[in-house]
């Protein structure tokens, strides 16, 4: 499938450590002719870490997209009447959030915007990075493995000794899982080595 005219929603949240191998697909996916649509979390909008300043990712953003990034969650849910997208990708998608998603709390823009995706039927892509997917999230992750709509870039311990409940997904993987998932089908295998 070609992404050329996909308008694709971005929603990044606030896995610091992973945004050095997203946002090069970021710009794969606009160099494959799709519309990028970023959204943030409040999260990734306003906090500092050893991986860069918020503004510096912001300002990143805004290069590679060429807009501005959807910060709130009132200018999220036009995405799903008004401005509707072909597919959402939520990369990378913490444990914080994906525990919230799987228990339908929508309190961030990117969780809006996610909710807004379903609502129209439309695919939503899940990149994910947290240190508790084999914890207490295990259960949140395994719910929406099993929910509609919701396709996974193939995932993997990332570093099973220091971190033995920790999950990682393969961001390279991010275009090949949306094209998947827009025609309803889940890229395989989901489990990966890392």
């Amino acid at each position: 499938m070609d992404l050329a005219g996909k308008k694709i929603g971005f929603g990044l949240t606030g896995s610091h450590c992973t945004y050095a191998a997203v946002f090069p697909q970021i710009e794969r996916l606009i160099e494959m002719g799709a519309e990028i649509v970023p959204v943030v979390s409040y999260t990734f909008q306003s906090t500092d870490s050893k991986f860069g300043n918020a503004s510096e990712h912001m300002d990143k953003l805004r290069e590679i997209t060429g807009r501005e990034p959807i910060t709130t969650i009132v200018d999220a849910e036009p995405l799903g009447p008004v401005e509707p997208l072909d597919c959402m990708v939520l990369a990378p998608l913490t444990g914080n959030s994906m525990s919230r998603l799987a228990n339908a709390i929508t309190d961030s823009p990117v969780l809006m915007a996610s909710k807004a995706t379903i609502r129209n039927g439309k695919p939503v892509v899940i990149g994910v990075s947290t240190n508790d997917a084999l914890g207490l999230n295990g259960v949140n992750l395994m719910r929406l493995m099993a929910t509609k709509l919701m396709y996974f870039v193939p995932y993997g311990q990332d570093d099973p000794v220091k971190k033995p409940n920790s999950l990682v997904s393969d961001m390279t993987l991010i275009p090949d899982t949306i094209k998947f998932a827009l025609e309803n089908k889940q890229i395989q295998p989901v489990i990966i080595a890392r």
